[in-house]
């Protein structure tokens, strides 16, 4: 039977969940006022977010209206798609501009607390400096 001792030992060897519970990741950054530079990358991220919107299904929409009125229904059948595959990747360009620095703050927050409650503080603890000193060593 594999008891928290030994699940730990294997989680902390995870250098993301390590960093996460040796540096205590809490959500401080959210408290604080953003800097300029990340303000524009917020505009610019929200800006591509909406975007998306406006170019993906009104624009499969005004191709197969294009397509009835022309009777020629390539034009939706392979607009269509190519039109929405870009609305995507506009949007996951604007979802990663806007929050990749505070998506991170929270996943190692996340982390941090969910292993803590799962396995318990104490043995994560003991397992990072068990690991600490086998390096050391």
């Amino acid at each position: 039977m594999i008891t928290k001792k030994q699940i730990a030992g294997y989680l902390v060897r995870i250098s993301f969940i390590s960093n996460a519970v040796e540096s205590r990741a809490d959500l401080k950054a959210f408290t604080e006022k953003p800097s300029r530079e990340i303000m524009i990358k917020n505009i610019t991220g929200v800006f591509l977010i909406l975007f998306s919107y406006v170019i993906g299904w009104p624009v499969v929409i005004f191709l197969g209206v294009i397509s009835v009125y022309l009777r020629e229904p390539l034009i939706v059948v392979i607009g269509g798609p190519v039109a929405y595959v870009i609305s995507h990747l506009i949007f996951t360009a604007g979802m990663y501009i806007t929050g990749a620095r505070y998506a991170m703050i929270f996943l190692r927050w996340m982390t941090r607390v969910a292993v803590e409650k799962i396995i318990g503080s104490s043995v994560l603890l003991a397992a990072i400096d068990e690991k600490n000193n086998s390096l050391n060593n």
